[in-house]
């Protein structure tokens, strides 16, 4: 086996290699030595693994060992949705194996195809660097993944029960301001008094909810940093990082994209940027160009970037309990939390 990096070697004790493959034989997953195992570069709550086996290769996720995740779940719905997206045209990992129980690993996993692809908020090949064209094609080809997952008929793809679509819409705000409560756990946290807007904010999207939506699944935390696009031109490679999908409104993750997108509104948010950023679309061009591939009413369209800001800042905030109480890295919650309170403020600016 090639030699590893010490500071990425904190997988072995996760991934036991003779049982995993032991694992694939039953499978038929090649056969021999697993070789040449290490963790890509990028930094990701969970565990990803390239290794080769044979003349193939392979990529592991599982969860790691965290408390307050339940990462054997979020595993099996990970698997469940790239399974059932085979034979669509929405750019994903293909699954090649998924194991739903604990007794390999000590944790739910799955085996994908690995994916020729880079994080273009970690860097832009030359190709990308070099052409303000390329780039606004990758900003459109953004909006094109997401276009095509949401015309997916989940019902289609066995997927009717893997989330309650029914008042979807209407347990946003309830669901995330209990979300915000239950940080007061965290002793030394200031609470939800320091972020500005939050019961204004809340109180809007209450007031003007969509009457109606057509269901489908949504990826959930759907941003730049959370694509590959493809080395040779601007297409999307894959969307990555599943672990927020379920079956909802669409629509919120063009409202997601909407939220973290750099503009000139010189509001410091928790937007996810490029460098260089020139060349790609403004947001209104994203969705003119969402427009032109759904039959999606997008006249509500501002309430679901509102609601994506609401849902996102609430979520960074956590970190920033955690922190207080000692439990998260004080830089990295203090960072969280200004995303927090910019996405707020982006938030009070949309609602007027």
């Amino acid at each position: 086996m090639a030699a590893q990096n010490p500071s990425l070697d904190a997988w072995r004790s996760l991934v036991d290699l003779d049982r995993l493959a032991a694992w694939m034989d039953d499978r038929g997953l090649e056969a021999g030595p697993i070789e040449e195992a290490a963790r890509p570069p990028g930094g990701t709550q969970n565990i990803l693994l390239k290794f080769r086996r044979g003349e193939r290769w392979f990529m592991l996720r599982r969860p790691p060992l965290a408390a307050h995740m339940n990462g054997s779940e979020t595993m099996r719905r990970e698997a469940r949705v790239l399974g059932a997206l085979a034979d669509t045209d929405v750019p994903h990992p293909r699954l090649i194996a998924a194991e739903a129980g604990e007794d390999v690993l000590g944790a739910a996993f799955y085996l994908m195809e690995p994916i020729e692809g880079f994080n273009a908020t970690v860097g832009l090949p030359p190709l990308h660097a070099g052409s303000a064209q390329v780039r606004r094609g990758m900003g459109l080809s953004l909006v094109d993944g997401i276009a095509a997952l949401g015309r997916v008929d989940h019902l289609a793809k066995g997927l009717g029960d893997f989330g309650r679509a029914e008042g979807f819409l209407e347990r946003q705000v309830g669901r995330w301001k209990k979300q915000l409560a239950s940080y007061q756990q965290y002793e030394g946290w200031a609470g939800p008094g320091e972020i500005e807007g939050v019961e204004d904010v809340g109180a809007w999207l209450e007031a003007h909810r969509p009457p109606t939506f057509k269901p489908g699944i949504i990826h959930g935390d759907y941003h730049l940093a959370n694509v590959l696009f493809r080395f040779d031109g601007p297409e999307l490679a894959a969307i990555v990082d599943w672990e927020l999908t379920t079956i909802g409104d669409p629509l919120l993750d063009l409202g997601w994209l909407l939220a973290t997108w750099p503009q000139p509104d010189a509001i410091a948010t928790g937007a996810v940027s490029v460098t260089p950023w020139d060349g790609f679309p403004t947001a209104d061009e994203l969705v003119d160009r969402y427009a032109g591939q759904t039959d999606r009413d997008l006249t509500h369209m501002r309430w679901y970037g509102v609601l994506a800001c609401y849902k996102l800042g609430i979520i960074l905030e956590g970190t920033h309990a955690r922190a207080a109480a000692g439990k998260a890295e004080k830089a990295t919650g203090d960072a969280l939390h200004n995303q927090t309170l910019g996405l707020f403020r982006r938030a009070l600016g949309w609602i007027g």
